[in-house]
Order: structure tokens, then C-alpha cells, then sequence
């Protein structure tokens, strides 16, 4: 596989990322991947291990999604009577990514405890299983990321300095979404080409104006979300700019001609918000608006944003649009939504 094939973009910021993956991946010094939440971190990580004359997996862990007290175990592995429930030995995620690639995600999550016996690994490449006496050797690359500035956690001592001088011999920033709009075109090419249906969506060049104006808070990850669900409002049929503000709701509030004054997520359909202006132009643009057709979307948007927030909990989503279960069960039915 080609880099750019797996790194996406053909921007300025985008290419100088690309030349610094070309240059630091074949070494072996750790490497700190700085972004936003949803930019593509892993795919810059998986994209360093591509380079990388490494013949090993690469290890991918979340260590925001592990318990902390779990998550030595997780690493470092156990033997046999380590702890109530170690009822057998187990290899750890530093000894699985040996030869090859341990991929830190959020990083700034580890406990200090953790941090300590990761910075000891990196400096002897050795490790102990927990409940195990003998160090064991591993040859492994680190590649870690965050969202946040760890020079601020180590100033609330939430970070040690001496790790993050061991992690950080080499620091990438992947740029926001917003810093690179001229990639979104090619970005959803690669989407649909990815998609089972591998139909491209096709935009009038009013729709990406609309993309373009958009702040895009969730970043690539945000725009992919954006693509699935036009793949299925839209199938078969060009997309125009209120589609696209359809599509984007309810984060309409944030498109607008000062990308740098529209930072907060916004819901502007409760009259909050003067959406006057927006609602003019879809107006103009096409000599009406469905209005019944666009309620539903608008509709249909929240109860999404309520289910993703709620991680699918139906009850919670009721409680976060101020619903009965039963009564949202009912919209989502008659919206032709997931069934419940």
C-alpha cells in the first residue's frame, strides 16, 4: 500500500506531514502524534509502521478506554496467581508488539504508576509481568498520541517529564479539518471508494461551499459521518447546498462566512440562534423549501446526535430531547430509523 493511499490529502500542511512520516518512519525513535480528536492519529501511526522495515504487528491500545487499574495487566501482561481472577499467565500488548509497533493512544490517560514502569521499558527494553521477577527482553517501536498538550499535564503533574522526553524524540501535528478544506473533495472520494455501496457523492459546487464554510469540531471523523448519511438520504441524486445544510444539521449555526467565530457546537433549531440569513439563502437559492421534508431531517439529526451521545441508550436520548422512551421509539419508527 502506498503512503498516499492510507494518508489522504494532497494540502500543503497535509504533504508536509506526508515528508515527515517519510523521513522518521524507518528510524526507530518514539514518535508523539499531536492533533484533534477524530483527525486520523492511528492512520498517521499505522502509516509510520508501513515505513518502518519492521517485520512485527502493530499494537494498537486506547488508553483512555482501559481502566487504570487494569490497564498494567493490559500492558506488561501477568503470570499465573498475580491477583485474585489471574488464574493463568498472559502475555502483555508490549510483549505482543514485539518486532514491530506499540500504537499509545491518548496517552496522557496512563496512571503515573504506569508511567514509570513504561518509561523503564522503554529505557531497557525489558519488561516484568506483573507477579513476575525475571525482566524480559522486547524489541518494540513506540509510537503515542494525544489531544492534548502534555507539557501542561506535566505542569499539573499529571504527566512525568522524563517520559514524555523518551516519547517525544520526534513530535507530528496532524492538522484539524477546518486547516486543510481543499482536502475534503478527495477525502470523499476515498470514503465512497471504501463504502460497500462504492458510489461517489455528487456535489454541486454550492453544496462545497457549504463543506468549506463549515468548522468541522469533529474533524475527518465528523466528515465521514457526514458522507454515510448523505449516501442514504441522497442516493442516486446530485446534492445541493440545502442539502448539504440539511445534512449538516443541527451544526447549521456553525457555518457561516467567520469560520474563526463559529468554534461552539450548536443546535439552532429551537430559535436560540438567528438562523434568519441561512434560512434566506436556502430560500433563494431554490424558490421554496419543503418545510415539512426539512423538519423531518432536522428531526431525524437530533434523535442521531442524542443515540450517538448516549453511546445508543435509547432511554438516555429520550432524556437528552426531553421525551418520553416510548414517545421517541414512536418518532424513530415512523422516521424509518433503526428498529428498537
Amino acid at each position: 500500500m502506498r503512503l498516499d493511499d492510507l494518508l489522504v490529502g494532497d494540502t500543503h500542511v497535509m504533504q508536509a506531514l506526508k515528508c515527515a512520516i517519510v523521513l522518521v518512519g524507518p528510524s526507530k525513535v518514539p514518535v508523539l502524534i499531536q492533533g484533534p480528536t477524530g483527525t486520523g492519529k492511528e492512520v498517521v501511526a499505522r502509516s509510520l509502521h508501513m515505513m518502518s522495515d519492521r517485520s512485527g504487528p502493530m499494537i494498537p491500545v486506547n488508553c483512555g478506554a482501559i481502566p487504570g487499574d487494569l490497564l498494567e495487566s493490559e500492558l506488561f501482561g501477568h503470570e499465573k496467581g498475580a491477583f485474585t481472577g489471574a488464574q493463568s499467565q498472559r502475555i502483555g500488548l508490549i510483549e505482543q508488539a514485539n518486532g514491530g509497533t506499540l500504537f499509545l493512544d491518548e496517552i496522557g490517560e496512563t496512571p503515573l504508576n504506569v508511567q514509570v514502569k513504561l518509561l523503564r521499558a522503554l529505557e531497557t527494553q525489558t519488561i516484568q509481568r506483573v507477579g513476575g521477577g525475571e525482566p524480559i527482553p522486547v524489541d518494540f517501536r513506540l509510537v503515542s498520541a494525544t489531544h492534548r498538550n502534555l507539557s501542561d499535564d506535566v505542569g499539573n503533574n499529571r504527566f512525568r517529564e522524563d517520559l514524555l522526553f523518551r516519547i517525544e524524540v520526534f513530535l507530528l501535528k496532524v492538522p484539524a479539518l477546518r486547516d486543510r478544506i481543499e482536502d475534503i473533495p478527495l477525502l470523499l472520494r476515498k470514503m465512497a471508494q471504501a463504502s460497500p455501496a462504492a458510489t461517489s457523492l455528487q456535489l454541486t459546487p454550492d453544496a462545497l461551499e457549504v463543506l468549506g464554510r463549515y468548522d468541522w469540531p469533529g474533524n475527518v471523523r465528523e466528515l465521514r459521518n457526514f458522507h454515510d448519511r448523505a449516501q442514504v438520504l441522497f442516493r442516486n441524486r446530485t446534492i445541493d447546498a440545502v442539502d448539504a445544510r440539511a445534512t449538516l444539521l443541527p451544526t447549521i449555526g456553525q457555518i457561516g462566512a467567520d469560520p474563526a467565530a463559529a468554534k461552539t457546537p450548536s443546535i439552532p433549531v429551537d430559535g436560540s440562534q438567528d438562523t434568519g440569513a441561512d434560512m434566506k439563502t436556502m430560500i433563494q437559492e431554490n424558490g421554496s423549501v419543503d418545510l415539512r421534508a426539512m423538519l423531518q431531517k432536522v428531526e431525524q439529526r437530533l434523535i442521531e446526535v442524542a443515540l450517538d451521545l448516549s453511546e445508543g441508550s435509547v432511554s438516555q436520548a429520550a432524556d437528552m430531547l426531553r421525551l418520553k422512551r416510548t414517545t421517541l421509539i414512536g418518532r424513530m419508527q415512523k422516521l424509518g430509523m433503526r428498529d428498537c
